[in-house]
């Protein structure tokens, strides 16, 4: 069925690409963010183990926001780890950090999702899509306070 939302097709194609990259960076930063939950250690075990339980419920849902966004535009959503791992801006983590370099990666990556927002909210706003438009900026927001909160615990 044709999607008629007031946007061209290839107006709703490139959105939905460019929304493709923030969501497999979402995504991937998803897993890391994860992966610090289940794995930190030492004597503020308790406070980011808490904190990046919660930072990760947060971008669960983000993960699905933007992927019904992508089918609203009328495009399929990627849904693999493959797809988002080629797509992402951020760079899986595989070894057990140490508790300071996890939050400083943390802070670096969030603060390059708030760079990709920002870019891919610049791209969709020329193609008319402001609804695309605004999900971004809610993600700019949110990326931007969590790196701030996170680096807090770096000083």
């Amino acid at each position: 069925m044709k999607v008629d939302i007031g946007l061209k097709d290839n107006a709703r194609k490139a959105a939905a690409a460019a929304l493709g990259k923030v969501l497999g960076s979402t995504y991937v930063l998803y897993l890391k963010t994860q992966g610090f939950h289940w794995n930190v250690t030492g004597p503020q075990f308790i406070q980011l183990h808490e904190m990046f339980g919660a930072q990760y419920a947060q971008l669960a849902a983000a993960i699905d926001e933007l992927a019904e966004r992508i089918r609203a535009l009328g495009e399929p959503a990627p849904g693999s780890y493959a797809q988002f791992k080629k797509l992402s801006v951020i760079d899986e983590q595989t070894e057990i950090l140490p508790p300071q370099k996890m939050i400083a990666e943390l802070v670096a990556d969030h603060e390059a999702l708030t760079r990709l927002a920002r870019e891919t909210q610049e791209t969709v706003e020329d193609l008319g899509d402001t609804e695309t438009g605004d999900l971004m900026v809610g993600r700019m927001q949110e990326h931007g306070k969590t790196a701030w909160m996170l680096r807090a615990h770096l000083s």
